[in-house]
């Protein structure tokens, strides 16, 4: 299978290239030529199999050039019981009788993001090795909170790789902050941007499309790759746990085969839901995918109307892993509904470098509109959400997870759809203690780690240990710079 860039068709490249260099060299996203089917008995197969072994089955379907041991091997090491706290890694929480969580922070990070950052350091070294880069891969990484943690913890004293984190300044929760300016490794390195997400993000888009910086850094020994969801490597592990989850669903005897599945997907990025309308893509029975946003509801609005506008005030929220306005993995799923159109992609991004804005018509949004549902859920819902969800459910939930609940009970109000739904739990509730607490009633007396222990006594649950054991740690990294100044970070780093 070979991977084309969402703006031109004749760049292509293999499965290796696409995950080393990350970004296409006219700066489309590199997506699969074609989505593979799953066969009709694959659902009863994988239903019977643990998380790694289905990682491996639907990774390698996607990954020419990879063995099958291989990828064996890379599953292994990346979904263990030293990594994450749950045998299932995965798991399923059953919330009301029609609604179900899938918890995908029971990794290192206490955040989905474990759930490809795990894996991509392995696939990425190996494409390395497959394409023959003797040169050192410059990890660049934007991030609104998680990410940044998770690709740190991922490719911490990985050889062949250095690693940088870009993240907005007072734009992150003070335990994200605190994750990864206590990061350890010797190939790390974590800077403060002042401004929002956006900035960060398109700071590192624009140092990979710069010609003479990437060949400043070529006569270093180095080349740029990227660990955020611009890279088909980061995506690739996130379709895993949708089929993962239809088939636990099955085992749980909460739907039968062919049965359809909702998802409600909190995203920002779009990289998240955008792997699960390709889980449906490959043959899971995925019903509605339903699009989940925070104040900042551009993508509410791209769905509702067709218009996709960053042209709109910037909100800082309590689920800022969502504080994004430019949707970078839209391109792909642009790309799917154009039927692989780049010409009429490339159109969309250079409006939307352009003017801020672009418009999608006729069938390419009919289209959408059959897969997709969107709606958003401002802080004040967020509060409402945890507190109901806690005191009537007795399940404790991150601002994120109740962007997604909140959204789910909005769309079932207004279509009177209760096919059984899965909600896309994101990170643990310790992560966001602050909001959490003032949630349930409880005035937050800290912003560091005492207010853990204050959530603690206030639930009586206990916090995940990676959390927990950040007490003590010692801060490394306190480096803030301008938005204009990411490219001088890079060159100090390399000195």
């Amino acid at each position: 299978m070979y991977y084309v860039s969402t703006r031109d068709k004749l760049q292509k490249t293999t499965a290796s290239g696409a995950i080393a260099y990350g970004l296409a060299p006219d700066g489309g996203l590199y997506t699969p030529e074609a989505i593979p089917s799953l066969a009709g008995n694959a659902l009863d197969t994988l239903k019977g199999m643990t998380y790694p072994q289905r990682a491996v089955y639907v990774m390698s379907a996607y990954l020419d050039g990879y063995s099958a041991s291989e990828l064996a091997g890379f599953s292994a090491k990346a979904y263990n019981r030293e990594k994450f706290d749950d045998p299932q890694i995965a798991p399923i929480r059953q919330v009301d009788e029609d609604t179900f969580a899938l918890e995908l922070w029971h990794g290192p990070t206490c955040a989905f993001k474990d759930m490809a950052l795990q894996m991509l350091p392995h696939l990425l070294t190996a494409a390395l090795r497959k394409e023959g880069e003797k040169k050192t891969a410059y990890i660049l990484v934007a991030t609104s909170g998680d990410t940044g943690k998770g690709a740190l913890e991922g490719f911490r004293d990985v050889a062949g790789t250095r690693i940088q984190v870009f993240y907005p300044k007072d734009g992150v929760s003070p335990i994200q902050e605190l994750q990864m300016n206590t990061q350890e490794g010797e190939n790390v390195s974590v800077w403060a941007v002042e401004g929002n997400f956006d900035h960060a993000q398109s700071g590192v888009k624009y140092l990979f499309s710069d010609k003479r910086f990437g060949e400043e850094l070529a006569r270093k020994g180095v080349f740029l790759s990227s660990a955020n969801s611009i890279n088909w490597g980061r995506v690739l592990p996130q379709i895993v746990y949708y089929v993962s989850a239809y088939c636990d669903m099955m085992n749980m005897g909460k739907i039968e085969k062919g049965e359809k599945l909702n998802v409600c997907v909190p995203t920002g990025n779009f990289g998240d839901i955008l792997a699960a309308y390709y889980a449906k893509r490959m043959g899971v029975p995925l019903g509605r995918l339903i699009c989940a946003s925070n104040s900042n509801c551009v993508l509410t609005d791209f769905f509702a109307t067709g218009v996709y506008d960053r042209n709109r005030p910037f909100y800082k929220t309590t689920s800022p892993s969502m504080d994004i306005l430019i949707s970078s993995n839209l391109e792909r799923l642009l790309h799917a509904y154009t039927y692989g159109d780049t010409s009429q992609v490339k159109g969309y991004m250079d409006q939307l470098a352009e003017t801020g804005r672009y418009q999608i018509l006729g069938n390419v949004r009919r289209n959408m509109e059959r897969d997709f549902a969107a709606a958003y859920c401002d802080d004040a819902g967020v509060m409402r959400c945890i507190a109901a969800t806690w005191e009537e459910k007795k399940y404790l939930i991150d601002p994120h997870t109740a962007v997604a609940m909140d959204v789910l009970n909005q769309y079932r109000k207004s279509t009177g759809d209760h096919t059984p739904a899965l909600v896309v739990s994101t990170a643990s509730p310790f992560k966001f203690c602050p909001a959490v607490l003032e949630a349930l009633g409880s005035q937050c007396s800290t912003q560091g780690l005492e207010s853990i222990v204050q959530l603690e006594k206030r639930t009586g649950l206990q916090a995940p240990a990676p959390l927990t054991n950040l007490v003590g740690k010692p801060v490394r990294f306190q480096n803030v710079i301008g938005k204009d100044d990411m490219a001088s970070a890079v060159r100090a780093m390399l000195e």
